[in-house]
């Protein structure tokens, strides 16, 4: 059995089981199992692909197998998934995807449900990709669950897409979108300001003034050397916490506050930036676990950042603040590239209670500025619901506040030209998307109060 396989394996059956996160899962893994960096690069790209496109693999597995994937016991439905994956989506040889795939199933405790796989898998390699497509395609009820099928999206999700891109007149773009989601990003670092230099032999970003490409390898010992002050962080993170610290210039003493602030990626970012320009910056973070990853992406700043655990809604109260970074709990869905089990956990129900709870704590942030101060409103999602609307909502229970142009913000932020279009609602948020810029899909808006 190849070690690859069996920690992609036991990868997916902990995000079925116990609702793992595979990006915080597979690392521990692969360091458990001394993995080469050949098997390790597999393992990944087994975990992920597998991930991103079970919806139309499981498509393919209920034409091949005559049987709904919801009657397949789990195990052997993961086996199975991973098995399709190396046969349409990867150049391994097909003795090899069958063979391993069907010792996965037996080693899962499935003996009786090897032949099963089996069959099921000799029968997809019979065909090349684009006729099982055309199958998928052809078994569709509707134009939105053929794109939900092709392209491995919730249909709830497509149209959610497609309204965020229609509120830029660039409805037209989501097949581009939907088919960014499905490609492993490159791994993307940034170089704290003032703190570390971007390295001369790396590839820069196009946008973000701190950011540049690895190309392949374990960012982590790169990490380690710059103690913290070179770190893995997406560019439209980046570009979002620059948002906020330069939106307007820094006078010393000036008091920060990132409310919703874990992992820490721009609470490191606003440190730095902070520290340059004699600010200070506090922390929170409901959750003690991730409070302490907070506290250790700032271990490389050199300024004291305090990180609270409490409710966010509550502590902003506590002072008055010149400017606020809220980076709401979200949907996520504008990161599915690196989390790619998200599409599959959440639903549209989850977004009223979201929706709420980012008004709230917008709400709360507004009430915590100090007059002239300037709060980021960002969320990883581009979901209307989770962007516009909240804003208006707000704007409307405070309507002194004034709304900064975010876009040009960015615009004077970036390195290079970037293609922001003006939403149709006039409004002045920043929507950063995966195949158009290469990054997550933040929304960036900026309030200030008189």
């Amino acid at each position: 059995m190849n070690p690859a396989r069996r920690v992609a394996f036991d990868v997916l059956r902990a995000v079925a089981d116990s609702d793992a996160y595979a990006n915080l899962l597979l690392p521990q893994e692969l360091r458990r199992a001394g993995l080469s960096p050949a098997d390790a690069g597999l393992a990944t790209e087994l975990t992920y692909g597998t991930l991103r496109r079970q919806g139309t693999y499981d498509a393919i597995i209920e034409q091949a197998s005559g049987r709904s994937v919801d009657t397949i016991d789990p195990p052997v439905r993961d086996a199975l998934r991973l098995g399709v994956h190396q046969l349409l989506s990867t150049r391994v040889a097909s003795h090899a995807a069958v063979n391993e795939s069907v010792e996965l199933v037996r080693r899962a405790g499935a003996p009786n449900a090897a032949g099963f796989a089996n069959a099921v898998l000799r029968r997809i390699a019979r065909d090349n990709p684009g006729d099982w497509l055309q199958r998928v395609d052809a078994a569709a009820r509707s134009d939105d669950e053929r794109l939900g099928l092709r392209y491995s999206h919730p249909v709830w999700v497509i149209r959610a897409f497609r309204r965020a891109l229609a509120a830029e007149g660039r409805a037209d773009e989501l097949d581009e979108l939907l088919a960014a989601d499905n490609v492993s990003p490159s791994v993307t670092m940034t170089a704290l300001p003032g703190l570390a230099d971007i390295p001369a032999d790396r590839a820069r970003t196009p946008y973000s003034p701190l950011g540049f490409r690895l190309d392949g390898g374990d960012p982590e010992p790169m990490v380690r050397r710059a103690e913290g002050r070179i770190r893995v962080q997406d560019e439209g993170s980046q570009l979002a916490a620059l948002a906020l610290s330069r939106a307007l210039p820094v006078r010393a003493g000036e008091r920060w506050l990132d409310l919703c602030a874990a992992p820490g990626g721009k609470t490191a970012v606003l440190a730095a930036e902070a520290l340059a320009g004699g600010a200070v910056v506090e922390a929170n973070e409901i959750s003690p676990a991730r409070a302490r990853l907070v506290r250790s992406s700032v271990a490389g700043v050199p300024l004291e950042v305090p990180v609270s655990e409490e409710d966010g809604r509550e502590r902003a109260g506590r002072g008055r603040y010149d400017r606020i970074l809220v980076d709401a709990p979200c949907t996520g869905l504008g990161a599915l590239r690196r989390r790619p089990e998200a599409r599959w956990r959440k639903s549209p129900a989850d977004v009223p209670d979201l929706s709420a709870l980012q008004r709230e704590l917008l709400s709360a942030a507004v009430d915590a500025l100090a007059p002239g101060g300037v709060v980021a409103y960002v969320t990883c999602s581009p979901h209307l619901a989770e962007t516009a609307v909240v804003v208006a909502d707000v704007r409307a229970a405070h309507p002194d506040l004034r709304e900064l142009d975010a876009r040009e913000v960015v615009r004077a932020v970036s390195r290079g030209e970037i293609d922001l279009p003006e939403p149709q609602d006039g409004s002045g948020r920043a929507q950063l998307w995966p195949h158009r810029h290469g990054t997550d899909a933040m929304s960036i808006t900026l309030l200030q109060k008189p």
